[in-house]
């Protein structure tokens, strides 16, 4: 009998437990969120309008992107219901494009690139995430999807940016933007030009064009002046001589001081550029926007520069986020939220301990982790539990784990998951049908029976895979023409033991996923 056929007759009209990743599963986008959370989502999203940050370490399998997408929805919503309360969420899940960044950058081996990775490499893609979503709401180019919210502003706001900003909201957007907006496609140069003319700070070479259009004027005085000394020999007039002499003398002025500016700007925005090699940027857009800034402005703001010490970048960083969450209070956002996720995902990681360990390890600093108005949901793989408990005390001193609401493992029992592949069933029913997840098998199957048998699976994603299998040995079974459609006690039993060993065989290292 086919798979479908018995679904079909129960009134199913999807197979509830078909999917295995949370991004991919079209049954989650169904479930209502406060049906289908983990029953530690509460401590892990604390107060939305109040960001505050939580560390949750789970096994493969046990619902952290799955969270993560709760959490991201939960925002959304929060956002739509409250405006005068937002809060921004970036979802920082995809590692690749950075490492690739800082391995073309660095121009050196895997691991030793991975050994060097800082916390202000986190702190510029961050921050880069985040601006980049910020001039796509000022835009009006903002794109939702279901795990990364965009930031939002009503039409009015974004016409009235220039007022609500003040000028020194204004100043720091554009610093921002100059630095770190990064759009997937296109120029972030054309972006800043259109940013410089919706907040109404004038053309983006305002300064540059003044030195060109002296230069201009100089040129042509000079020119004029040639041409009547050479025309008319005989007649000179007295002041051509000192027109002449005055022009050249401007035009090598102005070419100069125009000449000098652009060289500054070229040699800051190189020593931004080698400091921040995790920001995608199109080349020459970092230093015609910093052209547009006075001298005077860029010596004031905390810029990345590859020439200063260590702990005065890292404090460029965190002056930088405070700049872009009072932009974000003044557009009505009360705080940041990043969502980290999927570490072991990326190629140079590749699922390696270790190698998880030296790109997430600068990240535990306190002074990070608890930053005002800025909440980070570390979504960690359970190796790295194992590896944190081998640390020191100063290590743990400097993090102050014991302030960051971190969740050990995240761990369900058998009635949560239980439910939890009840209430899946129920979002696959089709009009009109009724049945439960007991229903499905003969009366010697107790609910207490499969909450044991889901008990032993531990994890939601080996729990769905348990039941399909269930299913599919009993079609296996079952002869078309003679179906029946209620799943014996020992086809049960018989798919539990095989399950419970594969899941415990996996935590104990020796079988793969």
């Amino acid at each position: 009998m086919q798979v479908e056929t018995f679904f079909a007759h129960h009134g199913i009209r999807d197979n509830p437990f078909a999917a295995e990743e949370a991004r991919l599963d079209p049954v989650l986008s169904r479930l209502p969120r406060d049906q289908a959370a983990h029953p530690e989502l509460p401590k892990v999203l604390g107060q939305i309008d109040s960001p505050s940050t939580s560390v949750v370490f789970g096994e493969k399998g046990t619902g952290k992107t799955a969270l993560r997408l709760h959490i991201a929805h939960l925002i959304d919503g929060h956002n739509r219901d409250q405006p005068a309360r937002r809060v921004a969420c970036v979802a920082y899940d995809d590692l690749n494009p950075v490492l690739d960044r800082l391995l073309r950058h660095h121009r050196q081996d895997r691991d030793r690139l991975l050994r060097a990775f800082r916390l202000e490499d986190h702190q510029d893609a961050i921050l880069s995430a985040a601006t980049t979503k910020l001039v796509d709401a000022a835009l009006g180019d903002a794109h939702a999807t279901p795990d990364n919210p965009p930031i939002l502003l009503p039409e009015s706001d974004r016409r009235s940016l220039r007022k609500r900003l003040g000028s020194d909201g204004r100043r720091d957007l554009l610093i921002l933007a100059a630095l770190y907006d990064a759009p997937p496609g296109g120029s972030g140069f054309d972006r800043f030009i259109s940013l410089r003319k919706r907040l109404g700070s004038g053309s983006s070479l305002a300064l540059p064009a003044a030195y060109t259009l002296a230069i201009l004027l100089a040129i042509a005085a000079a020119v004029l002046a040639i041409g009547a000394w050479l025309t008319a020999p005989a007649d000179r007039p007295w002041w051509l001589m000192p027109a002449l002499g005055v022009a050249g003398a401007g035009a090598i002025v102005c070419g100069v001081f125009w000449g000098w500016t652009q060289l500054r700007c070229w040699w800051l925005a190189g020593r931004i550029d080698r400091e921040t090699p995790a920001v995608e940027r199109v080349a020459g857009s970092l230093r015609r926007a910093l052209t547009t800034f006075r001298s005077s402005t860029l010596a004031k703001e905390p810029l990345p520069t590859a020439t200063i010490a260590r702990d005065e970048a890292s404090d460029a960083r965190y002056q930088l986020t405070r700049k872009l969450v009072e932009v974000l209070a003044r557009l009505d956002h009360a705080g940041l939220t990043v969502l980290l996720d999927r570490l072991d995902e990326p190629t140079l990681i590749a699922g390696d301990a270790e190698k998880m360990k030296a790109v997430i390890w600068p990240l535990f600093d306190n002074k990070f982790l608890k930053q005002d108005r800025v909440g980070l949901k570390l979504l960690l793989p359970i190796e790295l539990r194992f590896m944190l408990n081998k640390e020191d005390p100063d290590f743990f001193q400097r993090a102050r784990l014991d302030k960051q609401s971190m969740i050990d493992r995240l761990a369900w029992s058998g009635t949560t998951l239980y439910d939890l592949c009840s209430r899946r069933l129920q979002a696959c029913l089709g009009p009109g049908s009724k049945v439960a997840l007991v229903d499905l098998f003969e009366d010697d199957v107790s609910t207490q029976m499969l909450i044991d048998a889901l008990d032993q699976m531990q994890q939601p994603r080996d729990a769905f895979k348990f039941l399909y299998r269930v299913v599919r040995e009993h079609c296996r079974l079952v002869p078309e023409d003679a179906p029946t459609f209620r799943i014996p006690r020992l086809t049960l039993e018989t798919v539990r033991r095989d399950e419970a060993r594969r899941v415990d065989e996996f935590f104990r290292g020796f079988a793969p996923a």
